[in-house]
Formats: structure tokens, C-alpha cells, sequence
């Protein structure tokens, strides 16, 4: 049989009547010298042709090609979308899709916006720690509107108040202080301010006291248990609070070092 592409030629180098001519021009023993040009030159055409696509012949999935001499068969040995949404791998939605199918249909989870991507238009939650750095001439992040979370709990303050940071920013009693209180800082029950904050980095927090007929005041602050001497607005440290009125204490924590803080603060009257 006349060798006219390359799906015809015996992997058998040996044997009578094997692999004897390219395009019928013979390569036998004792064959014309110019068969030889010509068949390598045929040879050649075949080639191309193989890698053309109009020779008809295919590549084997298992020898890294599709199987296939066509797109829409070639997603099919793929195990991928023969068409529709996921012909052309345009979204995420699509590319997991087609991938999944690619793994046996269990090689990915489905993305889902707003808990594995940020889609426009929808609410979402982060739960790591996102970083915008912008540049030496752009500003990282621009709000149009915003909000903050705070605590209001109807609990007067005494004895060490426990401000957890990753639970809100601003933290209200609303209850009338029974007597001096201990403010300390951290980042949660589980997890020192320390760990939570790198050297270089601040935070700003807010204490909202209310107190009755007796003025009781914040007299003390810890970060991780640990003492730290503020620097206070005006430089002198308070020495009492808002009789029948409301305190707001604002605090700035600036890590200098491991373990090391510098605290500004201020307390501000309201009746």
C-alpha cells in the first residue's frame, strides 16, 4: 500500500514489504538514487501536513496530543466543553469548569463569588488581612462612604476591660462605671496585640465610658497584660472623669518593637 501520510508507516523497521516507499516512490533495497530525494522531499510534505491538519491524521491523547483532527472533538477527548459557555474559557466560571471536567470532575471546587473571588456588585467579607500598597504618587485606597463597626453593651465599667481589636474599633458601655477601670489591648482572647501587629504598623481605637454621679475615669493601660505609661493630649494624666456625662478615650498604638508600644490618647467630655 502506497505510504501517503505518516498514520500509514509501520513501526516495524524490519520485514519484507514494510515501510518500502514514501508517496510510491520506492525506498527499496537497490531503489534509484533520485527516489531517495524525492522521497524525502514527500516526506517532508507529509510533515507539513500532519501539522496542518490536512493530512487527516491525529495525534494520541497518550503521545500529548488531542486524538482529534478538529477543535470541538479535541474538547471532547479533552474531556472539556464541546461548546457553549465553556467553548471558550472567558471567566473564571468557565476556566474551573472546564478544568474540573479536565481532573474527572474532581479535581476543583466551583469558584464562588464574594467567598472565593471578589465579583463587582457583590458584598463580601475578608477574613486575612488585605494589603494596598498603591505608590509613591497614588494614595492605596479611596472611600466614598463608609462605616465602623462598634460594640454597645450595657455593661459598667470596672476592674480590666478587655479591648479585643479584630472584634471592633470602637467599643461602648453604656452602663454606669462603678469604679476606676483597666483598659487592656489586644488582638483577641487567643491572640496577643503583639502577634497581631508588626513593627511599624498602628492602630487607632476608641472607648466610649458612661459613668452616673460619681466621675470614675480610665486610670490604667495594659497592652497584652502588660503596663505601658501613655502619652497623654495636653500631657498631664487624667485624674477623674465626666460626673452624670459620657467620656470618649481614643487611643493610637504605634509598635515600635517586639513587645514595645507607644500609646497616644485623649479623653473628651460630653453632657
Amino acid at each position: 500500500m502506497a505510504k501517503t501520510k505518516i498514520s500509514e508507516y509501520s513501526s516495524t523497521s524490519a520485514g519484507a514489504g514494510l515501510n518500502t516507499d514514501i508517496a510510491s516512490i520506492n525506498i527499496d533495497e537497490g531503489c534509484a538514487p533520485s527516489g531517495i530525494n524525492n522521497a524525502i522531499r514527500a516526506l517532508m510534505a507529509q510533515v507539513k501536513d500532519l501539522q496542518s491538519g490536512a493530512s487527516g491524521d491525529t495525534i494520541p491523547v497518550a503521545a500529548g496530543g488531542t486524538g482529534a483532527a478538529n477543535a470541538t472533538t479535541a474538547r471532547s477527548n479533552l474531556s472539556a466543553a464541546a461548546s457553549g459557555a465553556n467553548s471558550d474559557i472567558t471567566s473564571l466560571t468557565g476556566l474551573t469548569t472546564a478544568l474540573s471536567a479536565a481532573q474527572g470532575g474532581t479535581g476543583l471546587t466551583t469558584f464562588t463569588a464574594g467567598t472565593t473571588y471578589v465579583a463587582p456588585a457583590t458584598a463580601t467579607n475578608f477574613t486575612a488581612q488585605q494589603t494596598f500598597t498603591g505608590s509613591t504618587s497614588l494614595i492605596a485606597s479611596k472611600f466614598v462612604s463608609g462605616v465602623e463597626k462598634i460594640t454597645v453593651s450595657a455593661t459598667a465599667a470596672t476592674g480590666t476591660i478587655n479591648f479585643d481589636v479584630t472584634t471592633q474599633p470602637v467599643l461602648y458601655y453604656t452602663s454606669n462605671a462603678s469604679a476606676n477601670f483597666t483598659i487592656n489591648f489586644r488582638a483577641s482572647s487567643g491572640t496577643s496585640l503583639n502577634t497581631a501587629m508588626s513593627t511599624g504598623e498602628s492602630l487607632t481605637v476608641v472607648f466610649i465610658n458612661t459613668n452616673g454621679s460619681t466621675a470614675y475615669y480610665n486610670n490604667a493601660i495594659t497592652i497584652d497584660g502588660t503596663s505601658v505609661t501613655p502619652k497623654y493630649q495636653g500631657t498631664l494624666a487624667w485624674s477623674a472623669g465626666t460626673a452624670s456625662g459620657i467620656d470618649i478615650y481614643s487611643y493610637t498604638i504605634v509598635k515600635t518593637a517586639s513587645a514595645t508600644f507607644t500609646v497616644f490618647t485623649s479623653q473628651n467630655a460630653f453632657q
